[in-house]
């Protein structure tokens, strides 16, 4: 029979293999005639479920009923947070959301467009795990370090902290330190995945490390308008050492290699879903991930902590407080009742009491926010500004060096950096924290005043 004798008999075209095969096992048995052949897959279309378990129908009954639940599944709604988004990511949103298995969805303000999710995308699902609704840098970070330092040292000591952090972290894609650097995640278990095993001495070698794009160390002073139990510290003004950074290398071989199987996975009906491919939790694959994902996590952690120890050592300064948070990161919460697993590609955590950083850019201040634990949202907040422009259309109309020496005006002093991360091409950090009142209550606030990022304006790992 071919493709067309077949949608007679109600076989869809991404079916035919399977029925053919199963056509080649009927025509095995004695007695079997064409009429036989057709009735059986009549039957097979119209009740695919009475064949599940069958010798020789089971591969292509389950696949008519894969398929009709996909074509069944009811796309679930989301709310969004913030005015300025542009409709590439709703559009992505919107894919994500028709995802068999998907419970909740929320896009925070910061959002624009991404690889599967958008950027700003918050996502649960049952019992599934989408690699790409992470993203390629597994738990990039936010790291804040409030020092023993007084302000004005910033100006007067300025030469002693460019050396703190020119000297204390590397900057760029495949950047690592010389000297390797020590600390507790290396003794973890690297051979849960093979991809992790493999990538054990890169991970090393970048331990300590910020990436390209949009990672940053920069100095500051933080403001605390009031007394502080969150931080357990007094009104005032502090200095402040922050970081953005993730899984390097090593993070960014996990997504894509996870990713890449759970699209093999994905069924002739299910195509469509692209880069928003999942994994079964309980599949083998599925639990790999699960547990390099969390690997690179505690590396992400690690990578901070190192950055920070690396700095004020340099500095000869001591940590007096501090918060830091992920972003790119999926959890097992419960949400309406239900065991989830919640992504939040580019989305900070905002339960209730929970602390987090959500920075501006290189010329706007950060904020040390408090979760509100807003149902709605997923419990979830903004991990940024968001951006406003792409990086090829930044790289095409700024010149970076005019905008260094009008944030030296200001003073700001921008150690390195590349075009396609001047302050132009961020959302307004102020309307986006008026935006999301809901989700987040402002504790503290950072300005930065020297900043360094990787200077040769490439793509960003996250």
């Amino acid at each position: 029979m071919n493709k067309r004798q077949l949608e007679k008999v109600g076989i869809p075209p991404h079916a035919a293999p399977l029925a053919v095969a199963a056509i080649q096992e009927l025509v095995k048995q004695p007695d079997t005639n064409r009429r036989d052949i057709r009735a059986r897959l009549r039957q097979v279309a119209e009740s695919p479920q009475l064949f599940v378990g069958d010798s020789i129908f089971d591969a292509l009954a389950r696949e008519m009923l894969d398929s009709e639940r996909v074509l069944r599944h009811e796309p679930i709604s989301y709310q969004t947070w913030g005015s300025d988004i542009d409709e590439g990511a709703h559009a992505q949103m919107r894919d994500a959301c028709q995802l068999p298995g998907a419970t909740g969805a929320a896009l925070m303000p910061d959002a624009h467009l991404g690889y599967g999710l958008p950027i700003g995308g918050v996502l649960a699902m049952e019992d599934r795990v989408v690699p790409y609704a992470v993203g390629v840098d597994i738990a990039c970070r936010m790291k804040l370090s409030v020092l023993d330092m007084p302000p004005e040292t910033l100006t007067t000591r300025f030469e002693h902290y460019r050396q703190a952090v020119e000297n204390g972290t590397r900057f760029g894609v495949g950047a690592a330190h010389s000297k390797p650097q020590d600390h507790p995640v290396l003794d973890a278990d690297w051979t849960v995945s093979r991809v992790t095993r493999v990538n054990k001495d890169k991970a090393r070698r970048q331990l300590g490390t910020s990436g390209s794009g949009n990672h940053f160390v920069e100095f500051g002073v933080l403001h605390l308008a009031e007394d502080s139990a969150d931080l357990q510290l007094d009104a005032g003004r502090y200095v402040a050492l922050m970081s953005h950074s993730g899984s390097r290398g090593t993070g960014a071989s996990v997504c894509s290699t996870y990713s890449a199987i759970a699209q093999r996975k994905l069924r002739p009906s299910e195509k469509k879903f692209g880069r928003l491919a999942w994994l079964e939790l309980n599949s083998e694959e599925g639990r790999e991930y699960w547990a390099a994902m969390n690997l690179m996590g505690e590396y992400a952690a690690a990578n901070h902590a190192v950055i920070h120890r690396l700095v004020t050592q340099l500095l000869g300064a001591r940590v007096i407080a501090g918060v830091e948070n992920h972003h790119n990161f999926a959890w097992k919460e419960q949400h309406d009742g239900r065991d989830v697993i919640v992504h939040r590609k580019g989305a900070t955590p905002a339960g209730e009491g929970v602390l987090g950083v959500i920075p501006g850019s290189m010329a706007s201040p950060a904020f040390v926010v408090r979760g509100l634990g807003n149902s709605s949202s997923l419990n979830s907040a903004s991990h940024g500004a968001g951006r406003c422009m792409s990086r090829r259309k930044a790289l095409d109309q700024f010149r970076f060096g005019t905008v260094r020496r009008q944030l030296a005006e200001r003073g700001i002093t921008i150690l390195s950096a590349g075009a396609d991360e001047v302050p132009q091409v961020y959302k307004d950090i102020e309307k986006v924290m008026q935006e999301q009142q809901d989700l987040v209550e402002p504790i503290a606030r950072f300005d930065p005043t020297i900043v360094k990022m990787c200077d040769d304006g490439s793509k960003a790992e996250d």
